[in-house]
């Protein structure tokens, strides 16, 4: 028996739109992929001015958010898969935001 391995091309991000409630991503293929900000603590957390500076990066396999530190890929977008900060980091990282300073 042989088994034959199945090479999935995954789509790169060209645009990317981050609303209230949700992030949508344009991709490569044509399709726009969105989800819930809920998601991603930190963009819920994020000012509307922080969640517009963004930048694609690996040539648009992922989007980085320089002012709160978030990085997402498109491939995890594409799994369904959520934030995998932890709660300890996270609270750390808002405590952080809380008293005024914008790096962790």
């Amino acid at each position: 028996m042989s088994i034959s391995a199945v090479e999935i091309n995954i789509p790169s991000a060209t645009s990317v739109t981050v609303s209230q409630d949700s992030l949508s991503v344009d991709l490569s293929d044509g399709r726009t992929i969105v989800v819930p900000i809920g998601w991603f603590p930190r963009l819920s957390y994020a000012s509307s001015k922080e969640r517009q500076n963004w930048r694609l990066i690996g040539g648009g396999h992922g989007i980085h958010w320089v002012d709160i530190d978030e990085d997402i890929s498109v491939e995890g977008l594409l799994a369904g898969r959520q934030s995998g900060e932890s709660q300890s980091s996270f609270k750390k990282w808002l405590q952080t935001r809380q008293h005024g300073l914008t790096s962790v």
